[in-house]
């Protein structure tokens, strides 16, 4: 038998992503100066029309100054992520 894990928040991912860049008062251009994604990338990822690629999403941030954890974290925000203790 197969356990599959939970599906990914990729809402609040987008909305982490949201934050952190407003957070910043950055416009799409200047996080697309930053990170060295297209524009479009950056719009398409915020309003859930692509994933991206682990690239994408470390060169974010990086661009953005946190961590992967910090900045992927949010997708397991509706469940306990893998190695969490349960409590």
């Amino acid at each position: 038998m197969t356990i599959l894990p939970p599906d990914p928040d990729l809402l609040a991912l987008r909305v982490t992503l949201a934050r952190l860049r407003g957070e910043r008062n950055w416009t799409f251009d200047e996080l697309a100066r930053r990170s060295g994604l297209a524009r479009r990338t950056l719009i398409d990822l915020e309003h859930g029309h692509t994933t991206g690629s682990v690239t994408t999403w470390h060169a974010l941030a990086h661009a953005l100054g946190v961590s992967i954890d910090e900045l992927l974290g949010s997708l397991c925000a509706d469940h306990t992520p893998p190695g969490t203790p349960q409590l």
